[in-house]
């Protein structure tokens, strides 16, 4: 590839991803995800990151994170909000989307068991699946994705926050 033209590409993916998480970080809603004051709930206690965000996976990139713990371990909402798809979704498995105030919408897949259904009200801290492998998974764990304007943006710093604010017990 021409040096040049991958040069343009890099500086472009950094100005996407600087301004997806400006576009994160900016909503100024009652609900914001990414507002200091509504503390929120961490998706799955105790995992670890396995796959980052924007991970290179051969002919697409990755439009989430991916979390591992046990197999079967509780899912819970990480705020409130109503669900708009609870279902086997292709290469997600087991998917369920949930719509918060703001319009942002977080998304959690490979689950074993949805708990939850659409047009269901969730509120945060709420178990809405269990952990699995469903979909086109090698492992068992959480494809967790955060949506704005229905793209996918970057999850990092909002688990970030989550995980230093919250401990569900």
């Amino acid at each position: 590839m021409n040096p040049k033209y991958e040069s343009y590409m890099r500086l472009f993916r950094i100005l996407f991803t600087v301004f997806s998480f400006c576009l994160l970080v900016s909503c100024s809603h009652s609900q914001n995800l990414a507002d200091s004051t509504n503390a929120g709930c961490y998706p799955l206690p105790g995992a670890k990151v396995i796959s980052p965000y924007n991970n290179n996976r051969g002919s697409h990139r990755h439009t989430g994170v991916d979390l591992k713990t046990k197999p079967n371990d509780p899912i819970y909402a990480v705020y409130d909000g109503v669900v708009t798809m609870s279902k086997s979704y292709y290469g997600y498995g087991k998917c369920i989307i949930i719509k918060h105030a703001d319009g942002t919408e977080t998304l959690y897949s490979h689950n074993s068991k949805n708990y939850v259904k659409e047009g269901e009200k969730v509120k945060c801290g709420q178990k809405i699946a269990l952990t699995g492998r469903t979909g086109r998974a090698t492992t068992e764990h959480l494809h967790f994705e955060v949506r704005k304007n229905g793209k996918p943006v970057n999850p990092m710093p909002l688990l970030e926050k989550l995980s230093k604010k919250t401990q569900l017990k």
